[in-house]
């Protein structure tokens, strides 16, 4: 599934995204129905910034491999058929607001509002799995966990300078294990039906 990273970021999106318009103090700035303009987006924040619109940056940022399941054996599917282990990832993302300053006087009270239903939504929820995977991890057996990660003030703000932007209040989530699973063909090994102990007898040889 060379998908899975971009199904998890869906997944993700589409989650804050629902709890963002059904929120009775949010929903104003969220549901289109009700002239809300405000986005959960996939773009980085200077994206947004650049493109005039508000709302969430849900950044993936960084993404590593999760070296506690990477050595996982080949899987078998069939009697005589093996499937290659996928490539265990771990997702970084970058969660932070984008509210205009210029045209909203009280931004700063709503970006910590909006940035504070982020929180609560994650903390609830502590893994995607079930209905809540959606694109092409829909109906995978997996669960996908969710957590805070917790970052120096120095690791912050060398995200932010390298998106040439003053720092901005945020919010990084490590989502882990997401598979990559592998496009090699599966791999053809016969059964062991049985095995036949073998004896032997070892000679004494009497010194002189």
């Amino acid at each position: 599934m060379k998908s899975a990273i971009q199904s998890c970021s869906v997944s993700l999106r589409e989650l804050l995204r629902q709890a963002l318009v059904t929120d009775p103090d949010l929903d104003t700035f969220f549901d289109p129905g009700q002239g809300g303009v405000m986005t959960v987006s996939l773009l980085t924040p200077q994206e947004l910034v650049e493109m005039n619109s508000e709302g969430v940056s849900l950044w993936l940022y960084r993404l590593q491999r999760d070296e506690q399941t990477l050595n996982q054996p080949p899987r078998r599917v069939a009697t005589n058929q093996f499937e290659q282990p996928p490539l265990p990832l771990r997702l970084h993302y970058l969660v932070a607001p984008i509210v205009s300053h210029d045209t909203r006087p009280q931004a700063p009270e709503l970006e910590q509002h909006i940035l504070g239903k982020v929180l609560q939504v994650f903390n609830d929820l502590g893994s995607l799995r079930g209905s809540s995977l959606l694109a092409d991890l829909a109906g995978q057996p997996l669960e996908i966990f969710v957590r805070l990660e917790p970052l120096t003030l120095e690791e912050i703000t060398r995200v932010w300078d390298a998106l040439e932007l003053s720092y901005q209040l945020c919010v990084s989530y490590e989502v882990s294990v997401v598979p990559i699973t592998s496009g090699r063909a599966s791999r053809d090994q016969p059964a062991v039906d049985s095995v036949i102990d073998e004896m032997g007898v070892a000679a004494v040889v009497e010194q002189p």
